[in-house]
């Protein structure tokens, strides 16, 4: 029995000092060891990247230069060092179909994958390569995203990021983005922005300013006669269940319903 207790405490020795040698011990240690991973994985990244036709490492250039290195870039390469598919993979144009552009902030990002598997075979469809967020890094980096290809449609959304815009401003950057999406010929759709649950983190707040910037939204759209492709309306009646605890987040449920809409209004436009 004694032998036997020994060789436990031996045992819970040598995990403890397994643990120690592992984890570590400050936020310093931590912060080196999450800068060693992220060099490990940006290593196999550029490696992967090297392997890249032209065109496809011209595409995750521009998504270095735009996902920003503090939460997407990282998120970004893993996934294609783990060989995952994600929003922002590049899109192989199939000549005979049209091309559509998806703008939007993390919402977007979460239903686009979905839109792309209702519409595979039916269109190209590709997104910007950032969060976009509000319309004030819209204004600013709108050229970004259109880039130099033709598009059939551009389905787009500014909402969330924007709710403590002022009102004057969110609607005259709205004309602004507008009119310049309008010049690349495509037929536009706007997206209205999101409903959020009723326990929202932020507060009812939240819920007020949301209403406030799609009525000033649906309001410039309608001046414009810009289809509207209202997400608030359709997932408003079916939120529980979809929508992320007191988060303006969904589960895959809530992203695959959306994919499902979206790629529904654009099918719609395109048929016109």
């Amino acid at each position: 029995m004694k032998h036997f207790l020994l060789l436990l405490a031996l045992t819970g020795l040598a995990h403890a000092q397994i643990k120690t040698q592992n984890e570590p011990t400050n936020a310093a240690e931590a912060a080196a060891k999450k800068a060693a991973e992220d060099k490990a994985v940006d290593e196999k990244y550029q490696a992967w990247k090297a392997t890249l036709p032209p065109d496809e490492q011209a595409w995750e250039t521009v998504l270095e230069q735009n996902l920003g290195n503090g939460f997407y870039l990282p998120l970004h390469k893993k996934d294609k060092v783990a060989g995952r598919s994600n929003a922002w993979d590049f899109v192989k144009d199939d000549p005979k179909l049209p091309r559509v552009l998806l703008i939007g902030d993390s919402i977007s990002r979460g239903y686009t994958l979905d839109v792309r598997k209702v519409m595979a075979g039916k269109a190209n469809v590709h997104r910007a390569p950032e969060n976009c967020g509000p319309t004030a890094n819209g204004v600013k980096k709108i050229d970004i995203w259109l880039g130099d290809g033709k598009w059939d449609v551009i389905h787009f959304n500014f909402g969330i990021h924007d709710r403590k815009t002022p009102a004057a401003d969110y609607e005259q950057r709205l004309e602004t983005l507008i009119a310049r999406m309008q010049k690349t010929g495509a037929k536009l759709i706007f997206a209205t922005t999101t409903p959020v649950p009723p326990d929202t983190k932020d507060g009812p707040e939240l819920v007020s300013q949301i209403a406030e910037k799609n009525e000033i939204a649906l309001r410039v759209m309608k001046k414009h006669g810009i289809v509207i492709d209202d997400l608030h309306a359709f997932l408003t009646p079916q939120l529980t269940g979809i929508a992320n605890p007191q988060d303006v987040h969904f589960n895959a449920k809530g992203y695959e319903l959306m994919g499902q809409q979206v790629a529904k209004s654009i099918e719609a436009v395109l048929q016109k």
